[in-house]
């Protein structure tokens, strides 16, 4: 593209910005809410609404695990340890399964790391196997349901279908033993093999204390247009190109590195947070699954979510109200992204961000320590709770057996 075309560009750019500002848009705008469905629904109270037993597990499932390896408090996976605390001292924690409306086994299968932090799935399958083998060795409750009561935490990338690559992980399939389980999951995505009907799709952890010491002053202005720092290729393991986000980030990169009204890199700068809070866009491609912590930093920063992620299931989307807070970009259309972002109304660029200030937004995607009402936590209890009473199909009938405990893998079925 010539350079008078990138000029012309650039004061588009200035004066959509200025257009913005006219309307006094700052990092300080009043907040809005939506009532009588989300807004109201983010703050609901689950506690008086549900009872949950926790299994006492011996601490090889769960604390032995977290003691050999601390880098799992700080991943984005560590929703899993959190979730098990926090029920551990919650009201809504019943110490007689009798009353329990649902049951929680804490095992810690995300919590095997290489050196360089990323997370091996291949033995959680054996480790949960274990794990249900032994409740419903010990207690009554997994049988009279085959676990459909019960609710288990898997946010790998592909939730139970223990893979980080997608092909591997259709492959594989959700592990027989949890059909009937709730799952509690990070993946979503609609018609897919690795998400069954009724899961919670929760949002990946971000530490909440890291990310308010990076906050900025309310009147710093929004200068940035689109802001992204990620990988656009993954060379090691996707060297022809193509397959990595199905080509989604590639797209990216190739049709506006040199477009002045992007600030995307694979540079991921000390200013990082920074940076979004003086965005008005940020980007929120796929990469090897369709989510990513981005989600959760650009609603907590106010940056209004530019999700591309085709048939993507968002975090709580019975509560949040995403196609009101961010925008959504086919994946095809990603050369398009320029015309696509540049046409949004001011005045709805506007009300998206006065939705995204509203603290009841920010608080549901976060998991707080200590446990906040309205947080993630509470949603997740929130989402268990609107599935009571359970229906009568969840009891199964004297002698009746549902579930495979040979089907699988034959490496999933050694013992661990």
């Amino acid at each position: 593209m010539g350079m008078w075309k990138w000029g012309i560009l650039v004061l588009l750019c200035a004066d959509f910005l200025f257009a913005i500002g006219a309307v006094e848009l700052g990092r300080n705008q009043p907040t809005e809410r939506i009532s009588g469905s989300a807004g109201d629904v983010l703050e609901d109270d689950p506690v008086g609404r549900l009872k949950v037993f926790i299994y006492e597990l011996p601490s090889k499932y769960n604390k032995k695990i977290l003691q050999k390896d601390p880098r799992c408090l700080n991943h984005m996976f560590a929703a899993e340890i959190f979730m098990h605390r926090f029920l551990l001292s919650s009201p809504v924690r019943t110490l007689n399964p009798e009353e329990a409306d649902w049951f929680y086994t804490p095992v810690y299968a995300t919590c095997d790391l290489t050196p360089n932090g990323l997370p091996l799935p291949f033995k959680s399958p054996r480790m949960m196997r274990s794990a249900m083998q032994l409740i419903s060795s010990n207690w009554p409750y997994w049988n009279r349901t085959e676990g459909a009561d019960h609710f288990f935490v898997v946010p790998h990338d592909f939730g139970a279908c223990f893979h980080y690559l997608e092909e591997k992980a259709i492959e594989r399939g959700i592990l027989p033993l949890l059909q009937r389980a709730t799952l509690v999951q990070t993946f979503g995505q609609r018609n897919h093999v690795c998400l069954k009907e009724g899961s919670i799709t929760i949002p990946p952890y971000a530490p909440p204390q890291k990310m308010h010491t990076h906050l900025i002053p309310d009147k710093t202005p929004r200068s940035i247009f689109v802001y992204f720092r990620g990988l656009f290729y993954d060379v090691g393991n996707d060297p022809e190109g193509g397959y990595y986000a199905r080509g989604a980030r590639a797209a990216v990169w190739e049709n506006f590195k040199d477009n002045p009204l992007f600030d995307i890199s694979t540079e991921h700068p000390t200013t990082y947070y920074e940076d979004m809070q003086r965005a008005v866009f940020c980007l929120c491609p796929l990469g090897w699954a369709p989510w990513s912590p981005r989600l959760v930093e650009a609603v907590i920063f106010g940056c209004i979510p530019v999700i591309i992620a085709d048939d993507i299931v968002l975090p709580f989307a019975d509560a949040i109200p995403w196609e009101e807070i961010g925008v959504f970009v086919d994946e095809e259309d990603v050369p398009k992204l320029d015309t696509i972002l540049t046409s949004i109304p001011p005045e709805v660029i506007l009300r998206k961000q006065r939705l995204l200030a509203n603290p009841s937004m920010k608080q549901a995607m976060l998991f707080r320590q200590p446990a906040q009402p309205g947080d993630a936590f509470h949603q997740v209890l929130n989402g268990l709770a609107r599935k009571l009473p359970h229906d009568s199909t969840v009891f199964l009938k004297p002698g009746e057996k549902i579930l495979n405990w040979t089907a699988g893998p034959v490496g999933d079925l050694k013992p661990w």
